[in-house]
């Protein structure tokens, strides 16, 4: 295996793991902003509400 394409991978790796770190420490309680995952009808086949937000699987998530 080539070494320079594995420690280019692993740096990137890296920074992209530093980057939500530090994005995490800069929002506010460190909470990610966005959508719910449990709008997803893949996520969420019974039709549940939102558990962060109440939202309906037909109805848009709150803004956090």
């Amino acid at each position: 295996m080539n070494w320079t394409l594995l420690l280019l991978v692993i740096g990137l790796l890296a920074l992209a793991f530093a980057g939500i770190a530090i994005k995490i420490l800069v929002k506010k309680d460190g909470k990610f902003s966005g959508t719910c995952a449990s709008q997803s009808p893949f996520l969420n086949k019974e039709g549940q509400a939102c558990s962060m937000c109440g939202a309906l699987p037909s109805e848009t998530c709150a803004k956090n």
